[in-house]
C-alpha cells in the first residue's frame, strides 16, 4: 500500500521561531530590526514548537512524511542551522528529508501543514494544513485529522 505524501513546514510549525527571537541581544535585534531571521546563527537556537516532535516521529510511520520549508536568501548559515536543527530535534525520522525552497506549490503531495500561505502554499494541489488557524489551532487536533486521513 503506498503512503499519502505529506508536507511539514519548519519555522511556526516544527519551529518555535519566537524562542530564538528571545535569545537574541537587544543590540543585536537593534541592528537586524525587521530582519530578524537574518541573524546568522537565529535558527540553530530555536526549540520546538509543542508537540511538533512527537507529532513529526508518528506521522512518519503514517506518512511519506517531509519537511519542507523556506530559509532566508541572504542568510546563508540559515540553510546550514535547519539541517542542524533537524538533525538535533528529529533525527531518523527525518533523515534527508528536509526540501528547502521558495516554491511550495512545485512539489507534489497529498498534504502541507504551514502556518502561511506564502511561497505557493496557497498554489499546492493537496491539501492546506493551515496550521494555528480556526480549523487546526495546535498539534492535537492536526493529528486527530490526520490519523483519519492516513
Amino acid at each position: 500500500m503506498k503512503l499519502k505524501t505529506l508536507y511539514v513546514d519548519m519555522d511556526n510549525v516544527l519551529v518555535d521561531f519566537q524562542s530564538g527571537i528571545a535569545r537574541l541581544s537587544d543590540a543585536t535585534r537593534r541592528e537586524y530590526n525587521d530582519h530578524l531571521d537574518g541573524v546568522p546563527g537565529i535558527f540553530a537556537n530555536m526549540i520546538p514548537v509543542e508537540g511538533a516532535i512527537e507529532s513529526f516521529t508518528e506521522l512518519s510511520t503514517l506518512f511519506d512524511t517531509y519537511i519542507l520549508s523556506t530559509a532566508p536568501w541572504r542568510n546563508p548559515s540559515a540553510w546550514s542551522d535547519k539541517v542542524i536543527w533537524v538533525q538535533k530535534y528529529l533525527g531518523d525520522a527525518a533523515h534527508k528529508r528536509l526540501i528547502l525552497t521558495h516554491h511550495k506549490h512545485l512539489n507534489r503531495g497529498d498534504f502541507l501543514i504551514d502556518d502561511r500561505l506564502k511561497h505557493g502554499v496557497d498554489r499546492f494541489r493537496g491539501q492546506h494544513i493551515h496550521f494555528r488557524s480556526e480549523n487546526f489551532p495546535n498539534w492535537s487536533v492536526v493529528m486527530s485529522y490526520l490519523r483519519s486521513q492516513a
